[in-house]
């Protein structure tokens, strides 16, 4: 048996710890797997293979039996394969191998407590490092030829974006390696304690279309053929599976509110992924407030097979907030699982949560990049994609769609014109899978917008009264509630407010007394902050909307005749500006592009025409802002060298400025018996699931001011120290609006939350 070893196990002769030859064997055949479906499998065997070379050291195997001396063992492998590839491309898995614990560091320069690969290589055997048995790891390790390492990437044609490419290639292989060797070192402690690896056994893909066919023919025989919206939905659901048979690349499902673009795309994903030997769907939604009802709807789909292939994760429960420290009790191993490895059929995440897991740095939040590859991607209301990371986005969707078998699907009401020749360097070869979207508009918009200039908030209440049934949506929480306690003081019938301050289980019952009003045709007067545009399922005969861009517009126009029942003549969206409330600074250059288009005279300010307009204005106005933080530019720059600054462009690409925080709200008994179980449970993703809907998202310094204040605690803190948060003192938590709150540092970061 080897002398060396890797994990050290409970028996003093070492009969049961791992040998390290076992090890890197191990780790480098499944991070050759993990990168199957794209050109680096190699590439991924060696970085698995040399990971843990400096634990072939003396030093290393008397820390393993209780010396409290630390050794590097994660440099060695990485200078090692200067001896087999030459630089620069030695650097494609010296990343990865030296950052495998840490994270990948900058390739030179400053980093944020870790060196730079740069300083690493230069550390010499026998003085910063230890001296590895090369008679010991010769015997046991045959390293692959240079000749056999070449990636199998297709170059950008962009000549400025291959930079990029070969830093996504090694954020890649990154991600082989450190889910290979978690998973190993996973496998051979859980083992050691006698207790279940918690992975695999999923439904295949061909199950789950099977039960998505199912219910789809129940739902076809339980709606009414005759309507010109259920024929329109089964004609947009037919093309796309049609399509379906198309081969890989980029899409575009350009479908009006209404049109069942839900269920159309997820039928779309999985035919195309059978026909395709793809693996899973990612769906990717912009916002927490709805990924929970979408993650419903397919589980509902999918019936008996829906809680066993339908994995959510989304920031209310962020990878970042647990921590990569060694020896984590079994909770937090389950939630990491949960969280961290995106290998369930089906995966139900944020934008935000997608795209800068794309741009991370650490092990924890890269773990799941190699299970995108040869993954359907579904990117929910596409026109969400955020301006200020534009061009890095669409860099990162091409690449995902050019060398690491993916298809992406841009699914949305109002499609960003992303495609050349609207957008230069944009996208080309997309493929349109519903049928013929400019007649599907128009057959599908049944309402007329107009714009009524400026509105007080006197002209506003003055509408909503003569109006029985009316939604009116504004652009910051402070107007909503000042417009509702008004209506309230008025003593309007059937007044009603919604804001992202209420858990989405107040929501939801709010909602739920909303459509039943409207209906019972009983009044119905809504106020609500930009929340409701996001796939809430409303329909009322009026809608007012506070300035904003021409897709808000769009998407606030999908709460009005939703159903069609209504004639074009009675279904209005009336647009306004406010004397009152000035436009938020991040709104005030969309709304400008969205009046330019309004002043064209497009006949319908929702065709397509007006919203390929719209954008171009948007993306023009832009420029250079459509890459903020010069993201492209960090990796054309350090193309030549391999050198490329991952912690740098981990920190500058963060979606949102503001870091959120979830307090859980014991809104009911059920709330209260899930927030009391948390504490001893063993089962905690389930429980942390079901807790979703009794969220609210609170900015860290809201978060700062309620524990002040001694208006939240902790929550098992012995077991998940302070990432969980419950809100116990309940007296500011309204009925109507929330969580109040008066601090005023607290009110800014909230004013411009949706």
């Amino acid at each position: 048996m080897s002398n060396y070893f890797a994990h050290s196990g409970k028996q003093s002769d070492k009969s049961d710890w791992q040998t390290l030859d076992n090890h890197l064997h191990v780790v480098a055949e499944a991070a050759k797997h993990n990168a199957r479906y794209f050109g680096a499998k190699e590439l991924a065997y060696l970085a698995g293979l040399l990971h843990d070379l400096g634990k072939y050291t003396p030093e290393f195997q008397a820390r393993l039996a209780g010396s409290s001396n630390k050794v590097d063992h994660a440099t060695a492998g990485a200078k090692m394969v200067t001896d087999i590839l030459p630089e620069p491309w030695n650097n494609l898995i010296s990343y990865a191998i030296a950052g495998h614990h840490a994270g990948l560091a900058n390739g030179s320069g400053e980093g944020d407590g870790r060196r730079a690969l740069k300083e690493r290589m230069k550390l010499q055997f026998g003085k910063e490092l230890c001296v590895l048995d090369k008679d010991a790891w010769n015997s046991e390790l045959v390293l692959p030829l240079a000749e056999n390492l070449s990636p199998r990437i297709s170059p950008n044609p962009d000549d400025e974006l291959q930079g990029f490419q070969y830093a996504f290639l090694i954020r890649m292989i990154f991600s082989c390696l450190v889910d290979a060797d978690f998973i190993d070192t996973d496998k051979f402690y859980k083992a050691l304690e006698g207790k279940p690896l918690l992975r695999g056994d999923y439904p295949q893909l061909s199950e789950l279309k099977e039960r998505l066919n199912q219910a789809l023919n129940e739902m076809a025989k339980n709606s009414d053929q005759t309507k010109k919206v259920n024929q329109l939905r089964k004609e947009i659901l037919h093309t796309a599976r049609l399509k379906a048979k198309l081969p890989p690349g980029l899409f575009t499902l350009t479908v009006p509110t209404g049109g069942g673009k839900t269920l159309s795309s997820m039928a779309f994903a999985l035919d195309h992924a059978l026909a395709h030997d793809m693996r899973r769907v990612i769906y990717v939604i912009p916002f927490t407030s709805i990924i929970e009802q979408n993650a419903k709807v397919f589980r509902e789909a999918f019936g008996d097979l829906g809680d066993s292939s339908v994995l959510e994760h989304h920031s209310n429960f962020d990878d970042r907030k647990i921590g990569d420290k060694e020896g984590v009790e079994e909770t937090r191993d389950k939630l990491k699982l949960a969280m961290e490895n995106w290998d369930m059929p089906v995966v139900v995440t944020t934008a935000v949560q997608f795209f800068e897991s794309l741009f991370a740095d650490r092990p924890s939040r890269c773990r799941k990049l190699h299970n995108i590859s040869g993954s359907v991607i579904i990117l929910d209301e596409a026109q969400t994609l955020p301006l200020k990371f534009l061009r890095p986005v669409m860099a990162a969707i091409d690449e995902l769609a050019r060398n690491y078998g993916c298809s992406v699907v841009l699914c949305t009401a109002t499609q960003p014109a992303l495609c050349e020749p609207n957008f230069e360097r944009g996208f080309s070869n997309v493929r349109e899978i519903a049928p013929n979207p400019e007649r599907l508009f128009e057959e599908l918009s049944l309402v007329n917008v107009s714009h009524l200039g400026e509105l007080s908030d006197d002209d506003l209440i003055s509408r909503m009264q003569q109006n029985e049934q009316i939604l009116t949506i504004v652009n910051n929480r402070r107007h909503a509630q000042s417009l509702f306690q008004t209506l309230k003081d008025q003593q309007a019938e059937g007044a009603f407010h919604l804001t992202t301050l209420m858990c989405a289980a107040h929501r939801t019952t709010t909602l739920e007394v909303i459509r039943e009003r409207l209906q019972q045709g009983l009044p119905c007067r809504v106020i609500s902050t930009s929340l409701i545009e996001a796939g809430v399922d409303v329909d009322f005969p009026c809608v007012m909307r506070a300035e904003a861009g021409l897709d808000s517009i769009a998407q606030a126009a999908g709460r009005c005749n939703r159903e069609r029942l209504r004639a074009k003549e009675e279904s209005h969206v009336w647009i306004f500006t406010s004397p009152d409330w000035s436009v938020p600074p991040e709104l005030k250059g969309l709304a400008a592009d969205m009046r330019s288009v309004f002043r064209k005279g497009h006949g319908n300010l929702l065709d397509q025409d007006a919203i390929k307009d719209y954008f171009s204005n948007v993306y023009w106005r832009k420029g250079d802002e459509l890459d903020q933080k010069q993201l492209l530019k960090a990796c054309r720059v350090g193309a030549s060298k391999l050198d490329f600054p991952f912690q740098k462009i981990a920190k500058d690409f963060r979606m949102i400025e503001s870091f959120m925080m979830p307090v859980f709200i014991p809104f009911d008994n059920e709330a209260k018996s899930l927030l009391k179980e948390l504490e001893t449970t063993d089962s905690v993703s389930s429980i942390l699931r079901k807790l979703q809907s009794y969220i609210v998202q609170i900015p860290q310094t809201g978060l700062e001011s309620l524990q002040m204040g001694g208006a939240i605690q902790t929550i098992a803190p012995h077991r998940f120290e302070d990432q969980f948060w419950e809100l116990i003192n309940l007296s500011i938590y309204d009925a109507e609006f929330g969580i109040s709150w008066t601090d005023p540092t607290f009110m800014k970061a909230e004013c411009s939350v949706l």
